[in-house]
């Protein structure tokens, strides 16, 4: 059978590239991309994709080797009806590696045409690193990449108020917008790049704010061979996803009028204010996604619907959801309900096989914008530490200390401070010093945990039951079975 590329298909185009996207990973192909192909179709749109590939390491030469292309295919339950669909998506044009390919990395900025950046460069992407320079090839950082390429596209365009860009970053994070626009401003301070290009960012450019929501499994290792066989060539990059999507921008109508995925009959919402539908999104699916997966995972379960539909773990989640993280949000409570009804049938979807060790990626700058703020107004209006949330993160501290699960090796992944951080920990074979250590890390948390009363001693607790009597019976006896 013959590799996917523009050579052994038939029926795809090639369209003029007006969006740069920082990252090539499942989730963007899976969501973005696929946003952008079906307003290709039902719109005059006609946009094509230029993959940025964020770090050294990446997968912008499999990307390119099959011209961009790959299949996505989407399964779940749709108004009542069974979706399973699968789409070839055509939108990428190329991808690059500016470690490599610098110079045409910045020769981005030169074209006229190109209008959008999209990001997905993880919840700890959109950060400041006082260490970049503008003479980096490229920096280390998102925010600094970025701000190489709007410094160069100034530049070039002699600041023509006509050539900004509109920027949609999909980090998880609150206000991703704010927070990026702020790290360009330290970079432009930090490199003196001048009050006439920053005046230009300011005004011709539009960074905005926006939440994603869909759960994206990624390679379907189980189904491929069928998945194969219906399309009729190598994939290497087919991406499973659930059919449900929602991608909020707070952005005026000028905005939509550019992007016209909601005249495509897509669910992408232009609003004036995209608070509400963050917190709701990332407290009631990403939060017990976070803390599931890891307590899932050490109780021999594999996959979230494994973990929801079990008798133990799946009453863990539902304390987590509708005890210690529902009465944290401020809707209205038949709404936050409704909602969290509607994420656990997402979670059961039959047709999506969600690992859980993927979710566990970069798992503690997860747990700190997922669940932490949770933990924290729980501790607030209860005067209570939320023991579900806390043996969460006792799970993630567990799983990063590697070993084995079975015959399966652990194999934490995430920041390299972090992981040594926890390598290091763990040597000593004292609980008590790993609690007080993961806690007391300001560079993961932004502050010393420990000064939260009562929490060092409960989590000690937690990881030390782990320990002895495995993290199921630590569930059973937190759930009262």
């Amino acid at each position: 059978m013959e590799n996917l590329n523009r050579k052994t298909v038939e029926n795809v185009k090639c369209y003029p590239e007006r969006i740069i996207q920082f990252g090539e990973g499942n989730f963007l192909r899976a969501f973005v991309d696929w946003i952008v192909y079906k307003t290709n179709q039902k719109t005059d749109f006609n946009a094509g994709v230029v993959v940025v590939q964020p770090l050294p390491v990446g997968m912008v030469d499999l990307l390119n080797e099959q011209d961009g292309l790959y299949h996505v295919n989407l399964q779940g339950i749709d108004g009542g009806k069974t979706v399973d669909s699968i789409d070839l998506i055509d939108v990428i044009t190329r991808g690059l590696n500016p470690y490599t390919q610098f110079d045409e990395y910045l020769k981005l900025a030169e074209n006229p045409d190109m209008r959008f950046v999209i990001s997905n460069t993880t919840e700890a992407g959109i950060a400041y690193d006082e260490t970049c320079r503008l003479d980096d090839k490229p920096t280390r950082s998102y925010p600094g990449k970025l701000t190489q390429l709007l410094y160069h596209r100034y530049r070039f365009f002699s600041g023509a108020a006509d050539k900004g860009w509109l920027i949609f970053p999909c980090e998880l994070i609150f206000h991703n917008g704010t927070e990026l626009k702020k790290c360009i401003h330290r970079y432009i301070d930090l490199w003196q790049l001048g009050e006439a290009f920053r005046s230009w960012f300011d005004t011709a450019c539009g960074v905005y704010c926006t939440l994603v929501d869909r759960i994206v499994p990624g390679y379907p290792k189980d189904s491929i061979r069928e998945i194969t066989e219906k399309i009729g060539v190598n994939d290497r990059l087919v991406v499973k996803g659930e059919i449900f999507h929602l991608w909020v921008i707070e952005a005026p109508e000028s905005v939509a009028a550019e992007f016209p995925a909601g005249k495509a009959g897509l669910n992408v919402l232009f609003v004036p204010d995209e608070k509400p539908y963050h917190e709701r999104k990332v407290t009631l699916l990403n939060g017990p996604h976070t803390v599931l997966s890891p307590v899932g995972y050490l109780s021999g379960l594999d996959t979230v619907r494994e973990c929801v539909d079990d008798e133990i773990i799946g009453k863990f989640v539902l304390r987590v959801m509708y005890d210690e993280l529902l009465p944290t949000l401020d809707l209205p409570e038949s709404e936050l309900k409704q909602y969290a009804g509607d994420v656990l049938d997402r979670f059961r979807n039959p047709f999506v096989k969600h690992f859980v060790t993927s979710i566990m990626l970069n798992s503690f700058p997860k747990y700190k914008t997922r669940d932490l703020p949770g933990l924290k107004t729980y501790l607030k209006r209860t005067g209570r530490l939320p023991s579900g949330l806390l043996l969460g993160l006792a799970g993630i501290i567990t799983y990063y200390k590697g070993g084995k699960r079975g015959n399966d090796e652990i194999t934490p992944n995430d920041d390299k401070a972090i992981l040594d951080l926890l390598s290091e920990l763990w040597q000593s074979n004292d609980v008590d010093k790993v609690t007080q250590g993961v806690l007391a890390a300001e560079f993961i948390w932004g502050e010393d945990l420990n000064e939260i009363a009562g929490l060092t001693e409960k989590l000690t607790g937690y990881l030390r039951s782990i320990q002895e009597t495995g993290m199921k019976e630590v569930v059973k006896e937190l759930c009262n079975f």
